[in-house]
């Protein structure tokens, strides 16, 4: 709990003493009705009690929930042990000012509006309430719809500024959610970076464009030791040739033309934690001489300046054959076995189209809330569509189909129509391609086979039984031997 902070004594030479006090011009007519559960709270503070009970009554008879409080001190306790919506607080007080008051609100709770009420106001007053973060500035006499409306009007401001705060926060919570799906072939990239995690070796993270390479180097960054350290990436191929080996290694002044000051590469901004170098196959030869001395030596030399001891855990991705690139002299080979401790290679979607239906969910949960939409409900036929599409552009094409379709959606469900042209226009069954790993297990070949078969023959087991030349009890073994 925060500690409340201290108030000093209100300077005169700031605001002028308080002259005696000003009678609230309020009408209290009227019956009080119970507030609902999610009713306005309203705090309203003054060391007049006169005051605090005029006003309790009109917050009352609004349906609004009221607290009140003589000074500073316990408004501060108030709004610490209650879910307040609005300060209403007297500028003129004995011991604390209003102002003195909402810079603690502001500390303790930022998400409380203040409205400031005064029979003194000066335009300098106003100015300085606004900005220390008071929502309005009112003056005595208070008129009762004046005051209501103020009131009303910050707590919907401050309901607004609540939503999207928790929008943010869901947003960021379903873009954090990663790795999605259940296939075996994604399983068995998963097991293997977990038990990679741990370590300290260098992992090269293989796979086509799209296939959530940085993912998994994310992965590793947070179950690894180092996790608690930053997360650097950086696309080796986004960055100019010339100025590369200075943003990997930094610069001190003067150690080329325009250099005016030391400027601290990736390395260093990744100590403590994890260096991820994407597109690792784009390096220049020279550049690739440096990061060789970084994986043998443990040090870095930025340019102009003295080596560095290089605290970072290195993983590299490519979508590029290294094996050929180093058969071709375009990488080099004793950089490529350095990198090459733990090879992990990302699936491509089309290996892994059982996790289409769960990606798909995925998308559409952090897109919907993105776009502030409710919900979209994918039909069979959309779902179907995306399965028989053959997904070049892996897991980042079907991310930006399902965000184009919560976009341009003209309805709650999601159909074919909604589709890019070229996969809405996909021929049904055209996709019949399986690829498989090199030491992928007979069994799950012959899972998956079984399994792309049925969806040709929309879960006939008889003619998938023909197709497979097989009996239909050997679907139903195989199928019901898999645990989940």
């Amino acid at each position: 709990m925060t500690k409340a902070p201290g108030f000093p004594p209100p300077s005169s030479s700031v605001l002028p003493a308080a002259p005696p006090a000003v009678p609230l011009a309020l009408s209290v007519d009227g019956p009080v009705p119970e507030p609902s559960p999610d009713a306005i709270t309203v705090l309203v503070v003054d060391d007049e009690r006169s005051n605090v009970e005029s006003l309790e009554k009109i917050f009352q008879r609004e349906g609004m929930r009221v607290l009140s409080a003589p000074d500073a001190k316990r408004a501060l306790e108030l709004v610490r042990t209650h879910r307040v919506h609005v300060v209403l607080t007297d500028l003129m007080m004995s011991g604390t000012t209003g102002l003195e008051l909402l810079r603690a609100i502001r500390q303790v709770a930022p998400d409380v509006e203040v409205v400031l009420m005064t029979a003194y106001g000066s335009v300098e007053t106003a100015v300085s309430a606004m900005r220390d973060g008071a929502y309005d500035f009112v003056e005595k006499p208070l008129k009762r719809v004046s005051i209501v409306k103020s009131v009303r009007k910050a707590a919907e401001r401050q309901k607004l500024v609540a939503e999207n705060k928790s929008l943010k926060d869901e947003i960021k919570r379903l873009a954090h959610r990663e790795l999605v799906g259940s296939s075996p072939a994604l399983r068995r990239v998963i097991d293997v970076a977990t038990q990679a995690a741990p370590s300290q070796a260098t992992v090269l993270v293989l796979g086509e464009s799209g296939t959530g390479k940085e993912l998994l180097a994310r992965y590793i960054h947070e179950r690894s030791p180092r996790a608690r350290g930053p997360f650097v990436a950086v696309n080796c191929a986004a960055i100019p040739e010339t100025i590369l080996e200075s943003e990997l290694f930094g610069h001190e002044k003067g150690a080329f033309t325009g250099a005016t000051g030391r400027k601290d590469g990736r390395f260093a901004r990744a100590a403590g934690g994890t260096l991820f170098l994407d597109e690792i196959g784009e390096l220049s030869p020279s550049v690739q001489v440096k990061l060789l001395r970084v994986l043998q030596e443990g040090e870095y030399e930025p340019l102009g300046g003295r080596p560095t001891k290089a605290d970072v855990r290195i993983v590299a991705a490519t979508n590029r054959d290294l094996v050929a690139e180093v058969a071709a002299a375009r990488f080099r080979e004793d950089l490529y076995y350095r990198l090459n401790v733990i090879a992990i290679t990302a699936p491509p979607l089309r290996a892994r189209r059982e996790d289409i239906p769960l990606l798909v969910d995925h998308f559409l949960g952090v897109y919907c809330a993105k776009n502030g939409r409710p919900r979209l409900q994918p039909t069979r036929g959309l779902i179907e569509r995306l399965m028989d599409y053959a997904w070049p552009g892996n897991v980042r094409e079907l991310e930006n189909a399902i965000e184009r379709a919560v976009v341009l959606s003209r309805s709650e469900v999601l159909g074919e129509a909604d589709l890019p042209d070229h996969i809405a226009a996909a021929r049904p069954g055209a996709a019949t391609e399986l690829t498989f790993e090199i030491g992928t297990p007979l069994d799950e070949i012959e899972l998956r086979v079984i399994r792309e078969t049925l969806r040709h023959t929309k879960g006939d087991k008889s003619v998938a039984a023909q197709l497979l030349g097989i009996s239909t009890r050997t679907i139903y073994r195989k199928l019901d031997g898999v645990t989940e």
